[in-house]
């Protein structure tokens, strides 16, 4: 995903496309959504001065969550375990996905590097990109002569 504006119809196609791969997820994991990966689902957003990735990662601890930049790429990567694997068999229902996770987000020219910053709270991981000081919107005053 690049950090760019996209126009209305290459959205529309775009969301068409997540939701045809969403179905196709749910699907390969049966009835009882054990799969051995899962689909990290995020929201991207910006402001005036950073990019801002937010994802749900309920019930997972700061060790189990990897945020990698190489080549202007941000990975974003780990694992969910069942709480008490040996106890499985025990479950009647298993809805939650568990498993490994990654994703990748192709980082623009205009983000600085050696400032992205992560939190993790309640279940909510936040991944701050900063923009460039070049990148930031300035005003421009205009002289009236």
């Amino acid at each position: 995903m690049l950090f760019i504006k996209q126009d209305p119809v290459y959205s529309n196609q775009r969301v068409i496309q997540n939701e045809i791969n969403r179905l196709f997820e749910e699907g390969e994991g049966g009835c009882c959504g054990m799969t051995s990966q899962w689909h990290l689902r995020v929201d991207v957003h910006e402001d005036a001065d950073a990019y801002f990735i937010q994802a749900d990662v309920p019930g997972m601890t700061q060790d189990q969550i990897k945020i990698h930049v190489e080549n202007n790429q941000l990975t974003i990567a780990g694992e969910r375990k069942l709480e008490d694997e040996s106890k499985r068999d025990a479950y009647h229902r298993i809805e939650r996905a568990y498993g490994s996770f990654s994703r990748t987000f192709q980082l623009s020219g205009d983000v600085d590097l050696n400032k992205i910053q992560a939190t993790c709270k309640n279940g909510e991981l936040v991944v701050c990109v900063p923009k460039n000081e070049e990148a930031k919107p300035r005003s421009i005053d205009v002289m009236v002569h």
